[in-house]
């Protein structure tokens, strides 16, 4: 059996990573998707074991403890983020193209640890400006939550050149298309 590929998708909060990862999903790429664990409470209609894996502190912190995570960080203070090593071995064990949806730091550190097997994307906002409207609009955290993204995104923009591929996603329908052809390349 071949062994699969890996995607790579990174950005501040509200770029439309998560739009982008579930567009490229519905095309017929062979992709498995890496379901991240947290252990914040799910948002809105967000279901476990599809958008997350939602644990609780003390689980995720012996997942820690156990070496199980291929990375993890603590992304806001007390949320924790990671990608399971299981997740990983379950899609390519079964022959499929592997896909994650991660934070930067997480995006970085599997770009490092994989190399040339693996293609890493930045989507990056057209402004910060724009950031916080995105985030505004999709009335899922209160205003603090808003705020402390906004800062945390400035300074994630300084990860994109750690990135194979930047995308800055002024208009999705381009954002879309970009990635779809960088992908298509890559699994060639």
């Amino acid at each position: 059996m071949k062994e699969g590929k890996i995607l790579i998708f990174s950005a501040p909060s509200g770029a439309g990573k998560t739009t982008i990862v579930r567009h490229l999903l519905s095309k017929n790429h062979n992709f498995g998707f890496s379901v991240s664990a947290t252990n914040r409470k799910p948002r809105g209609c967000e279901v476990e074991g599809i958008d997350y894996y939602f644990l609780s502190t003390e689980e995720f912190k012996v997942k820690i403890a156990n070496n199980e995570f291929l990375e993890w960080q603590e992304v806001y203070p007390g949320n924790f983020y990671g990608t399971l090593k299981s997740e990983v071995s379950r899609i390519l064990g079964n022959g499929q193209n592997i896909l994650f949806d991660v934070d930067v730091v997480g995006g970085s550190n599997i770009k490092k640890f994989y190399g040339d097997r693996a293609l890493a994307f930045f989507i990056q906002p057209p402004s910060i400006t724009e950031l916080e409207n995105r985030l505004i609009a999709r009335s899922t955290d209160d205003k603090e939550v808003i705020r402390q993204r906004v800062e945390k995104a400035a300074r994630e923009l300084a990860y994109a050149p750690l990135f194979d591929v930047i995308i800055v996603n002024d208009t999705l329908e381009y954002a879309l298309q970009e990635a779809e052809e960088k992908v298509r390349e890559f699994l060639v």
